[in-house]
């Protein structure tokens, strides 16, 4: 995921600026540790031309067209973007509407917290053998930036106190029948305290202070996995999730984007998620394009057949695990981007002629199909 920023583009090499209508305190390089919420952004706005009207609401299209003929936006305004563009703000929303929501996404974010960690306390606090001392700072900070967090909530006005009173019995109301496994909790959270100390610490996002981020990962990644039994939580999605918080720089933000980004990906990481991407529909449920098939896997497929020979190499899990570690900073985005592309429009190419055909094309270069490679690498046979 480090080479992926505004909703899957390269990254841009434009220079960090301010804008004035996006806070200061947004800018990751002024605070180490995530802040819980980011409400002063709900005010902001974008100086993109013609993205953003009068009252605030987001023309997407433009919005889509500018980043693909810029490559991406200033860093200063990635974070705000990505909240539209992962649907944690509607497009639709007005400067007002968002601050209200932001509100709401805040308070329901914590009685949703709050509800898991009073039915298992033992998951509320890391379990630390002591030889991380890393992982020890980490809870330091972590804890100064809670009792922060506290102080400011016992110095908000009473109006402010009196609306988020009411939000909290709403919330309260809303998730009062939610009921948890306590077997499948417990079993998560066990899985996501081994991922998490894995996230990647070279990152400037996790150094210093910044350590005390990595528990702010492990609250959210429980928390997702509280209110959403049918995924719950599977490897891997501790890293998707990390550039999320590192992009947003806000738990709850974060929790809301990346939860409406599994909405349309969560199949994905259940234990059939690869088979039914790349299975094949019978005649009779013959389509132009499977939906399902999105540029992330072309990507990954890509990535996959250019090693592929190595991979059919390992042995285990071990090793196949020990082999895709080592293409950590090893792999040429360009050129994995320029394969993907020529896989999807080979199959798009494909599919088109097909479903036009009404039947399966009989292919004597069957060899070089893309879908015929894939399968040949992840089925056993």
């Amino acid at each position: 995921m480090d080479d992926l920023n505004d909703g899957g583009l390269q990254h841009t090499d434009a220079k960090e600026t301010f804008s004035p209508d996006i806070p200061r305190s947004d800018l990751r390089s002024e605070r180490r540790i995530a802040a819980v919420s980011s409400p002063a952004l709900s005010a902001a706005r974008l100086t993109l031309p013609g993205v953003m009207d009068a009252e605030g609401r987001v023309d997407e299209s433009r919005l889509r067209m500018y980043i693909f003929k810029n490559g991406g936006v200033c860093p200063s305004e990635r974070g705000f973007v990505w909240r539209f563009l992962f649907g944690m703000y509607p497009c639709s929303s007005t400067v007002l509407e968002r601050f209200l929501l932001q509100e709401q996404m805040v308070v329901r974010y914590q009685v949703m917290k709050r509800k898991w960690q009073q039915f298992l306390p033992p998951a509320v606090r890391m379990h630390l053998n002591g030889t991380d001392a890393e992982l020890v700072a980490a809870v330091r900070y972590f804890d100064q930036r809670q009792a922060q967090a506290q102080q400011q909530t016992t110095e908000e006005s009473e109006e402010v106190r009196d609306r988020v009173a009411f939000l909290e019995l709403q919330a309260q109301i809303l998730f009062e029948r939610v009921t948890f496994d306590q077997e499948e909790l417990r079993e998560a959270t066990r899985i996501i305290d081994k991922d998490v100390p894995r996230t990647n610490r070279d990152l400037r996002y996790y150094q210093q202070e910044g350590l005390g981020n990595l528990l702010v990962l492990r609250d959210i990644l429980i928390t997702y996995a509280a209110f959403h039994p049918e995924v719950s939580y599977a490897q891997g999605m501790n890293d998707l999730c990390s550039r999320f918080l590192e992009v947003l720089d806000s738990e709850v933000d974060t929790f809301w984007s990346f939860s409406c980004y599994m909405e349309k990906f969560s199949k994905d990481f259940r234990a059939d998620g690869l088979h039914r991407k790349i299975g094949e529909h019978s005649e009779s449920q013959l389509q132009a394009i499977n939906t399902d098939f999105t540029f992330e896997l072309f990507i990954c497929a890509a990535i996959l057949l250019e090693n592929r020979e190595s991979l059919l190499r390992c042995r285990d899990d071990v090793q196949l695990i020990q082999f895709t570690s080592s293409l950590q900073g090893t792999l040429d985005l360009n050129s994995t981007l320029k394969k993907a592309e020529h896989h999807l429009y080979n199959y798009c190419k494909r599919c088109a002629w097909d479903y036009m055909t009404g039947c399966c094309r009989a292919d004597s270069s069957t060899e070089e199909d893309f879908l015929y490679q894939l399968r040949s690498l992840l089925v056993l046979k």
